[in-house]
Parts: structure tokens; C-alpha cells; sequence
């Protein structure tokens, strides 16, 4: 973090505690309040304001958390990218309900965020693979991810493998790897408030409309 973005956070701390939330109107969508929330963070200096909790759930019921990087969202939901063959895309798979989570302490703000997942197309997951840098995309493909480890420097020997394999040209798009939308059901805006009295303003899909309403802190 460099020194100007230690200032911002530092001026925007607590302003999230302090001031009072806007009134949203109950005709209200929920896409432009969490443009501007996103937009907010990034703003205040906070580190990675783009890092989510993502939550699945295997078949047999055991939940699993983990921070993944959010890549795009629009009106059709929110995108990440992963390896195909993970542990979260497997329970994924097995069970297409999921969860995300921001979490902006420097604004006493999150959003929460339940629906189900699909996967994006090909050409969607090749188009943003191949704008990464060189090292993440050699990275793709030497990670076998949440596989076991066969020893300690077997990582580092697939990474030396495919960069010799992919040395001229450029590095293909594999078919293991891409990205995942979340397509929302619920989405919570929680802005933290004096004595826990936090706000929480909520939207619930219904058909193709958004039922606004608050809940108790």
C-alpha cells in the first residue's frame, strides 16, 4: 500500500460509522447501490476492494469459505475465475447455491450476497485468460489446485515444465480453467452504526423484480 492510499484510509475510517446512510428509494435496484459501494472502496484506499468470500457447500452439507478476486459484475451477476477441477468448483457443480461475502472494514460496510453459479463461456474465460500476465497464465497450468503436493518442489517443476513448453508464442487458454458467475437471488447492504444499531438493506429477486426491505440489526 503506498503512502497516499495509507492517508486515504486513515481519513476514511470510521466515516462509514459517522455518517448517516442515504435513504435508498424503495423502487431501487440493487446493481447501482453496489456499483457505487464497490466504487466507494476502491476509492478509500483500501487494499484488493475486488476480494470476496466465496461459499460452497458440498452435497453432504460441509460449507467452505475462501477469498477469490471479483473480475466483473453487471446486471447478469458477478464474475470470478478459478481452476475447474478445485475444490470449490467441484461442490459447485454438486451444488449450484453460493454465497459471497465484501467485507470493507475501513467503511464499516459489507455485502452479502446468495445465488446460484453457472459457468461463463468458453470464450469469455479464454478472452480474460489471455489478458492476465504470462506468469499467471503459466501458473494455470502448472497448479493442479487442491490437489495433493507429491513433494515440495514439484510446483516449481511444473512451473519450469510449461514455461519451456509455452516459450514461443502465446501460452493457450486450458480448458480447466475459467470463470464462474454468480447469477444473485439476495443481496444485503450492512452499514455499521453507533451501539450495533447497524443498517441492514436488503433486496430479494422475485421473478424479474427486487423486493426492498430493512432487517433489524
Amino acid at each position: 500500500m503506498t503512502f497516499i492510499e495509507k492517508l486515504r484510509c486513515l481519513f476514511t475510517f470510521g466515516q462509514g460509522v459517522a455518517l448517516a446512510l442515504p435513504e435508498i428509494p424503495t423502487d431501487s435496484m440493487p446493481l447501482p447501490l453496489f456499483k457505487q459501494w464497490f466504487e466507494d472502496a476502491a476509492k478509500s484506499g483500501i487494499l484488493l476492494p475486488e476480494a470476496m468470500s466465496v461459499s460452497s457447500c458440498s452435497v453432504d452439507g460441509q460449507p467452505s469459505s475462501r477469498m477469490v478476486l471479483l473480475k466483473q459484475f453487471n446486471e447478469q451477476g458477478f464474475v470470478f475465475f478459478t481452476n475447474y477441477n478445485s475444490r470449490k468448483s467441484h461442490e459447485l457443480v454438486e451444488n449450484n447455491k453460493v454465497a459471497l461475502l465484501f467485507h470493507w472494514n475501513v467503511l464499516q460496510r459489507q455485502i452479502r450476497i446468495e445465488g446460484t453459479v453457472e459457468k461463463i463461456s468458453k470464450q469469455e474465460s479464454a478472452t480474460y485468460f489471455h489478458s492476465r500476465d504470462r506468469g499467471s497464465q503459466i501458473g494455470a497450468w502448472a497448479a493442479k489446485q487442491s490437489q495433493h503436493l507429491s513433494h515440495d518442489g514439484e510446483l516449481q517443476e511444473r512451473m519450469t515444465h510449461f514455461n519451456n513448453k509455452y516459450a514461443q508464442g502465446e501460452v493457450p487458454h486450458p480448458e480447466f480453467w475459467g470463470g464462474w458467475r454468480v447469477k444473485p437471488t439476495y443481496i444485503e447492504f450492512w452499514q455499521g452504526r453507533a451501539n450495533r444499531l447497524h443498517d441492514r438493506v436488503c433486496f430479494e429477486k422475485q421473478e424479474n423484480d427486487w423486493r426492498n426491505f430493512k432487517l433489524h440489526p
